[in-house]
């Protein structure tokens, strides 16, 4: 299934880019814009990792850096019976941590500095029991991917904002409405593309991690922590919209409106911890 999804958010990409390129360039424009969305598809699915990455400049750490960090994670990998993938931290004083990767052999969990002080060592695994989740389940690609084009769509709107539409067909000028239209196309584009990341992929995540931690409390308490950290007007400088899906918690949580939460890619925090603290009970 994701990776039909995967392959949808491709084709939507390709579609809106060539959609864009006819409005600044007619024909021709389209065919360029053809060719360069082959080029992205390719190029997202190979590197969209890395880029995340190097968006929030997170460094790879090895077990001598790291070391109880590193050998929690090696430990949770090795109990999801998954390749040890690579370890990151971000430096951000605010709690919250995500997985990339297009697949488990190549996969990376990132933490922040704020994350690993906040919580202890059993909430931390259990963050981490989440993320490695995600990379089992083999959503990460989706993810990865989803972002990179949302952040492109998002780059494409200003683009054709500034530069306004232009046909073979015309003797000059630009055409203002076609300017308009992509420009409130691709920020609903991106919308789309994000709420293609089904909210109940975090249910999932959150219940396969606290299944590879040993304890749903564990992630319970962490999603607690870092709830507040977010709601209380802690926010990421570097982050953006674009990829405030992959994160364990949004990072916009406090900052968001009704209608921005309403085509959220995460559900409520309180009905993740409502379910994790009835898996513990069940046990």
């Amino acid at each position: 299934m994701n990776n039909l999804k995967t392959l949808m958010l491709m084709v939507l990409l390709a579609a809106l880019m060539i959609f864009v390129g006819g409005l600044v360039g007619g024909k021709g424009g389209m065919m360029i814009m053809l060719m360069i969305s082959l080029g992205m598809n390719a190029f997202s699915y190979w590197f969209s990792d890395s880029m995340v990455l190097k968006m929030y400049n997170a460094r790879e750490v090895s077990r001598e850096d790291a070391p109880q960090l590193y050998g929690l994670v090696e430990n949770l990998a090795a109990n999801a019976q998954l390749p040890m993938p690579k370890v990151c931290i971000i430096d951000s004083e605010v709690p919250n941590a995500f997985a990339t990767g297009r697949n488990p052999s190549h996969a990376a969990v990132a933490v922040t500095t704020g994350i690993m002080r906040a919580l202890d060592y059993n909430e931390l695994s259990g963050v981490l029991g989440h993320e490695l989740a995600h990379v089992k389940n083999r959503d990460i690609l989706t993810g990865t991917i989803a972002a990179m084009m949302a952040t492109v769509i998002s780059y494409g709107a200003q683009f054709v904002a500034f530069f306004g539409g232009r046909s073979d067909d015309e003797e000059g000028g630009g055409n203002p409405i076609a300017a308009l239209v992509a420009a409130l196309l691709a920020p609903f584009a991106a919308m789309l593309i994000q709420m293609a990341i089904s909210r109940s992929r975090e249910y999932v995540a959150d219940h396969d991690g606290a299944e590879i931690c040993g304890n749903a409390n564990y992630l319970a308490d962490a999603l607690e922590k870092i709830e507040y950290y977010a709601l209380n007007g802690r926010q990421m400088s570097d982050a953006t919209p674009a990829t405030a899906h992959m994160f364990i918690i949004n990072p916009f949580a406090g900052t968001m409106s009704s209608i921005r939460k309403m085509f959220s890619t995460h559900p409520e925090t309180s009905e993740r911890i409502a379910r994790l603290r009835a898996q513990a009970r069940g046990r």
